[in-house]
């Protein structure tokens, strides 16, 4: 089907048309942005004028005044920051510490910590859901003590 020369450039006309009306739209749109932006954003420069203060953060690890405590689990050193989470770890026998820490500390999947000790992956896993039953009947029991010293 053949068009009129006369009906192509009316199409090409309202083309044109409904691209300037969906651009001046997009620059509207585009100056609201900015307007709700500028309105919601302050300055740094404007901050560090009002009060200073440092815009950056330090770490603070190791600052604490008690000694984190470090297990030692296949000649890798673990450093456990929380007290209370290294007594506890302390209470568990040395299997389930090793499987812990090993799993949530070094990294290792359940086959290569299974590799390690000669066990299988299940087997590794049933351990370390026990060893985790234990630490939380640990974590609990040394929570309680502290109320309990805290109260005389």
């Amino acid at each position: 089907m053949e068009y009129s020369e006369q009906f192509m450039e009316h199409v090409e006309y309202a083309f044109h048309a409904f691209c300037k009306i969906i651009l001046r739209h997009e620059a509207i749109n585009a100056r609201q942005d900015l307007k709700r932006k500028e309105a919601r954003e302050i300055s740094l420069d404007y901050l560090m004028a009002e009060r200073y203060f440092e815009p950056s953060t330090v770490d603070s690890y190791f600052e604490k005044q008690d000694k984190p405590t470090v297990f030692l689990v296949l000649g890798k050193e673990v450093i456990v920051d929380d007290e209370r989470l290294a007594t506890a770890l302390l209470r568990l026998s040395k299997l389930r510490q090793e499987v812990l820490l090993l799993y949530y500390f070094v990294g290792y999947r359940d086959e290569a910590i299974g590799r390690l000790y000669g066990r299988c992956r299940s087997t590794i896993n049933s351990r370390r859901n026990v060893a985790l039953k234990q630490l939380r009947k640990e974590w609990e029991r040394l929570e309680h003590e502290e109320r309990k010293a805290d109260t005389f």
